[in-house]
């Protein structure tokens, strides 16, 4: 009798361990069909962390700018994605998106073919960077514009070949073949060495980004702000900036492209223009 009950026992322990087993894999199959049914897909949105207005991180410890806030107008657009959005360096940023650590990534950054080599670039951009030129005071009165820079002088400070800037000026000459900008390749070199140079004579004007200049130089804590009664800048053009996204993420640019497009027509790129920069910035991009 006492082995019968031994034999029960194991029975019905074993029906219970099966029970709970199918239990288990229902429940397993079940969350699983759910995320396949369900939740939006998670975009993982790497961002500059200190670069104001564009993509910044506020007081608030929160993911802040203009292209941050451009981005979150379009996650309403496309519930089928959730945006989350992780500020880090530019290095990693690029490298992340690069890898496929990051889905897609904004830091004001401008199309290059040497970029279009490693990223997807939609078709819209998510907003403009304004160019100009960085010129000694005392040339106020000859440099009024860059059309004016290249007739008095067009000694420009070097530029490096791979940096978008140098396909800027060299645009800029083949539309003004008779009064050409110097244009010359050179190494990377400081912000520093440039202004020193335009300060020495060495050369008559940088080409910089406003952005840089009124953080260097204008603004009262900025590196290079005891230059700032010897410096001048005016402005040249705005450039179009573009999220980059990893080569397996086209579905997501294209979805992206799609919802910029309903942004522009309702205004509302405008209107975020308007608060971050006090002014759009889209009206001086040219051909």
């Amino acid at each position: 009798m006492k082995l019968k009950n031994v034999f029960g026992l194991f029975i019905v322990a074993g029906l219970a361990l099966g029970l709970v087993g199918c239990g288990g894999a229902n429940k397993t199959v079940d969350k699983s069909s759910g995320a396949a049914e369900g939740g939006p897909k998670v975009v993982h949105i790497a961002h500059t962390q200190a670069y104001v207005p564009y993509d910044f991180v506020n007081d608030k410890g929160e993911s802040d700018g203009f292209e941050v806030a451009v981005l979150k107008e379009v996650q309403k657009l496309l519930p089928q994605y959730k945006f989350e959005f992780v500020p880090t360096s530019d290095d990693d940023l690029l490298i992340g998106v690069e890898s496929g650590k990051y889905d897609l990534g904004t830091k004001g950054a401008w199309l290059t073919e040497a970029r279009k080599e490693k990223f997807i670039f939609p078709k819209e951009p998510v907003g403009a960077s304004v160019i100009g030129l960085v010129y000694r005071k005392d040339n106020a009165e000859q440099i009024k514009d860059i059309e004016s820079f290249a007739k008095f002088s067009g000694k420009l400070v070097p530029i490096a070949p791979q940096n978008a800037q140098y396909n800027v000026i060299e645009a800029f000459n083949k539309t003004h073949a008779d009064t050409p900008i110097k244009l010359v390749s050179s190494e990377a070199f400081t912000v520093a060495d440039a202004y020193t140079w335009v300060l020495e004579g060495r050369y008559d004007a940088y080409i910089d980004i406003e952005l840089s200049y009124k953080s260097n130089v204008e603004k009262e804590t900025g590196s290079y702000h005891n230059l700032a009664d010897k410096l001048s800048f005016v402005r040249y053009k705005a450039i179009p900036t573009y999220p980059v996204f990893n080569k397996k993420n086209q579905q997501l640019a294209d979805d992206y492209d799609k919802a910029i497009q309903q942004l522009k027509d309702s205004g509302k790129i405008k209107e975020l223009e308007n608060k971050y920069f006090g002014e759009d910035l889209f009206q001086y991009v040219k051909d």
